[in-house]
């Protein structure tokens, strides 16, 4: 079936349907509603048989829906109606949830459902619930919706009175402003995660209004109400009334006539406005042993060692990879057979930071510095011999990211990752060892394909054609022990020992023959003349990019794409663990 996908923005949840709805054998194609790009015009255009708006702030012309089929996904259950339904949810602790596809009509979220799907809340931010248990919903009823569709005879079902929850107004900053006096440190989080990733929470600090962005608690530092206590890799911790949080990231208020602002690691956005304040440092492997928060873990289990690491956004700044790497080398002298790199149930990388880059006083400088940085942190993976590292791949990764990923030496992914192995639409050649590791992993014409298409792949995609080992199949929230219990299988496998070994020979034969210093010269060589071209089309798409730029048109790479070129979808003899369960028509992520 041909569908088109109609949505704001190429989020994360339209890829993820791009690519699920391609190995399922249809065409697709995306279309962006954009200001001066009539809808009725390229519907026209596509001629599409099902239009499926996965995430899209503005209503369906009569003209559209009237003549298709139109399903919308919204993030909320039977009868929710609203533009801020999840974060109302999570703004009232509300543990049960659900996704509902419906029929575009003449009133917004009324229309005939196609399918629902309930999912579970837990208490994490809205953009990492959106990536987890929300898309793994709406992929499930929107795969159900298609199904039925197709079939040509299901009647959806009308809403009706007893099916109304009730329409819920735009969540406003009055509703999530922060009483730092009042607010409990448990309400002080619903509300910060309530507005990740957007809009954040309005608030005043230093004399100056800021969105806080992200939050985590801490159980030790103490203050009074409001009071800023300490930094830790970036982030801030400010009081509450009963104990504190921690405050990753910063964005100034947009003044009158001013560009748009973006988000930055809190201690970089207040440069020389912040205080003298401790800077409560964890060890590179830090042993915590009280509820705090540090965007790098370790722990171990037997003969296997976990290192976990989660940035806002899966972008990784000069620093944190030069953290990550002081946490891997150290990793790498602990007594382990088996090394688990990646986060826990979210994002796993994207790259180098383009916000911290696009604030630097020298973009080009800092676009250097960070990818030396990641590509040290890479090399290291790449060049470890005593020992077998897997990556964990829990959520997307994008660009350099993909490639961290491509260095160990297996690549375990859950069923709901979505990879972009590709760099181009942002105007670079990318580095990270990727002309070594790619082509390897699935040959030189499927790399070079990949390069040029720079499309989203699915976990399943990913795994026919080499990207990945293997694929879990679970929720967000299964996938560290999935990832625990098959990596003490791995350390406790007599084979494990001998490819340990074989690992330093096959080094030695690959460097004699290809030294890795040749592929990272050529395609730093590369890279060097983007960044130090200030005509480059890297440094406009960058600055778009950071300040949420609206493309002119829908990007011509995103019109009718076939169905996945790839062998059949594998059996369930190639998936482990148990078959994933489970979202924002106007959600942000």
């Amino acid at each position: 079936m041909h569908i088109l996908l109609l949505a704001s923005a190429f989020n994360s949840l339209t890829q993820r349907l791009h690519a699920e709805l391609r190995d399922r054998g249809h065409t697709v194609a995306v279309e962006l509603a954009l200001p001066g790009s009539p809808l009725p015009e390229a519907v026209r255009r596509h001629a599409p048989q099902l239009i499926v708006a996965p995430m899209l702030k503005t209503a369906i012309p009569e003209e559209v829906w009237t003549a298709h089929t139109c399903l919308v996904v919204h993030p909320g259950p039977m009868g929710d109606r609203g533009p801020s339904s999840l974060d109302w949810a999570i703004h009232e602790g509300v543990e049960q949830w659900g996704v509902t596809v419906l029929q575009a009509d003449g009133e917004m979220d009324a229309g005939d459902v196609w399918a629902c799907v309930p999912c579970r809340i837990p208490q994490v931010s809205k953009s990492e619930l959106y990536r987890g248990e929300i898309a793994d919903a709406a992929l499930e009823a929107v795969m159900l919706a298609v199904e039925r569709f197709a079939g040509g005879t299901h009647a959806p079902r009308q809403q009706d009175a007893d099916d109304t929850v009730g329409t819920r107004p735009y969540l406003d900053q009055s509703v999530r402003r922060i009483d730092w006096t009042e607010d409990s440190t448990q309400d002080v989080l619903r509300k910060l995660r309530a507005a990740d990733s957007q809009p954040g929470v309005l608030d005043v600090l230093l004399g100056g209004e800021w969105y806080l962005h992200g939050g985590h608690p801490e159980s030790v530092l103490r203050g009074r109400p409001g009071e800023l206590l300490a930094t830790r890799a970036g982030a801030l911790c400010r009081a509450t009334k009963d104990g504190a949080v921690w405050i990753p990231e910063l964005r100034p208020r947009r003044g009158s006539g001013q560009p748009s602002t973006f988000k930055l690691p809190a201690v970089r956005a207040l440069g020389d406005r912040l205080p003298p304040l401790p800077e409560h440092a964890l060890p590179p492997l830090p042993e915590v042993r009280h509820r705090t928060w540090t965007d790098i873990r370790y722990r171990e289990d037997g003969n296997v060692g976990f290192l976990s690491f989660s940035f806002p956004g899966g972008a990784m700044s000069t620093e944190q990879c030069r953290r990550l790497l002081d946490a891997y080398r150290e990793a790498c002298a602990r007594p382990t057979s088996v090394l688990v790199l990646g986060g826990e149930r979210d994002l796993f990388s994207n790259g180098i930071h383009l916000n911290v880059i696009e604030a630097a006083d020298d973009p080009a400088a800092e676009s250097w510095a960070n990818i030396n940085a990641i590509d040290d942190l890479v090399e290291a993976v790449l060049t470890t011999t005593d020992r077998l590292v897997v990556s964990a791949v829990a959520g997307n990764a994008a660009a350099g990211g993909v490639m961290l990923a491509l260095a160990a030496d297996e690549v375990w992914c859950r069923s709901g990752a979505v990879l972009n192995p590709h760099y181009r639409l942002m105007g670079l050649y990318g580095s990270e060892y990727w002309t070594r590791t790619l082509p390897r992993r699935v040959g030189p014409a499927t790399a070079e394909r990949l390069m040029r298409e720079a499309l989203p792949v699915s976990s399943a995609s990913a795994l026919r054609l080499g990207l990945v080992d293997r694929v879990i199949g679970c929720g967000p929230g299964e996938f560290a022990g999935e990832v625990g219990g098959l990596a003490a299988r791995l350390a406790s496998r007599p084979a494990t020992a001998s490819r340990i070994t074989a690992k330093k020979t096959e080094l030695d034969r690959l460097e004699s023959a290809t030294p890795l210093a040749g592929f990272r010269e050529r395609e730093l060589v590369r890279m060097r003349r983007t960044f130090d071209d200030p005509d480059a089309p890297y440094h406009a798409l960058r600055r778009s990019f950071v300040h949420k730029e609206r493309p002119p048109r829908t990007p011509p790479h995103l019109g009718p794409a076939p169905a996945a070129r790839t062998a059949p979808m594998p059996s369930a003899a190639h998936v482990t663990g148990t078959a994933p369960d489970d979202v924002s028509s106007r959600a942000n992520d």
